[in-house]
């Protein structure tokens, strides 16, 4: 006990009264005792946890890594998430929209230029039913692989707050216990340096004699 921080050690005298500052601490009970310190400090500036936070004090009790990968390799997409992904890959690159202006061009110049032939006249109602038909296909399709980029973006800051709170937290203890060896160390210090001065004076008193 006597070795923990100040305020891990409040906090353990705190919830357990009939603890004294001399007793020794398990490794499961110190770090319980722990997750409860973090517990208090975070309550300190909000009312009640958050499931998260929860999550990253129970983590830190059972001693668990934190960091998840989003993106499991175990996970094989389906066949719609696989063509949504390269529908909005393509509808999203230059060669899309360079051989969408080419197609747009030639259409319009063969049905303008060529009499006889064309099947399209002016104002391209056809090319106009072809380019709505586009447009309602393709939007919903891009927006289910930007649903499923943002499932994985929302699990990507989840893991990231999870990852900086318990750093923060980990950092904070090791601040804590830091400044507490720098107080015994100062502590030690100060009565090391008391011992010689008394020496000093013992020994100026001896060669003072006649």
């Amino acid at each position: 006990m006597s070795a923990l921080g100040s305020s891990l050690r409040k906090s353990i005298l705190r919830q357990n009264p009939d603890v004294a500052e001399s007793d020794h601490l398990c490794l499961t009970c110190f770090e319980a005792a722990r997750a409860a310190s973090f517990a208090h400090q975070l309550k300190k500036n909000q009312r009640e946890l958050s499931n998260l936070e929860r999550e990253v004090l129970k983590k830190i009790t059972d001693r668990e890594i934190v960091a998840v990968d989003p993106t499991p390799p175990d996970s094989p997409l389906t066949t719609g998430q696989r063509v949504a992904d390269r529908v909005a890959a393509f509808g999203g690159s230059w060669t899309f929209i360079l051989t969408f202006l080419g197609i747009l061009v030639v259409w319009i110049t063969f049905n303008v230029v060529a009499a006889t032939l064309r099947f399209d006249p002016y104002p391209f109602i056809l090319l106009n039913l072809v380019l709505s038909c586009i447009a309602a296909l393709q939007a919903p399709i891009i927006m289910m692989s930007q649903n499923r980029q943002e499932e994985k973006d929302r699990e990507r800051a989840r893991n990231d707050y999870m990852v900086n709170l318990k750093a923060e937290l980990e950092v904070r203890a090791l601040h804590d216990k830091i400044d507490h060896l720098l107080r015994s160390q100062m502590h030690t210090l100060m009565e090391f340096q008391e011992a010689q001065l008394e020496i000093l004076q013992r020994l100026a008193r001896q060669n003072g004699k006649p």
